[in-house]
């Protein structure tokens, strides 16, 4: 066997078992890294989802005012947007 050839087979038998036992702790402790920091940004867009909806909810009970509003003939306009003006939006 030439140098090349035992150097290959001294990696394969001590080298490679060695970094694969040392290397384990070091791959386990980024995946655990990687997991933690995919939750936290699961619960970041679970929380700006929320309060998207929130706020659409929000605009969507203004159109509906807006729209009984310019539909309802009955109402004098100017009388019932001041009203809704000190009315608290939730």
């Amino acid at each position: 066997m030439d140098d090349l050839a035992k150097v290959l087979v001294v990696f394969i038998v001590v080298g490679l078992p060695t970094v694969l036992i040392f290397g384990q702790p070091l791959i386990r402790r980024w995946m655990d890294h990687r997991e933690k920091r995919l939750e936290i940004e699961r619960q970041m867009a679970a929380e700006k989802a929320a309060q998207y909806a929130a706020h659409n909810e929000r605009l969507e009970q203004r159109v509906r005012v807006l729209e009984r509003i310019v539909t309802d003939k009955g109402l004098e306009v100017s009388d019932e947007i001041e009203r809704l003006r000190d009315k608290p939006l939730n």
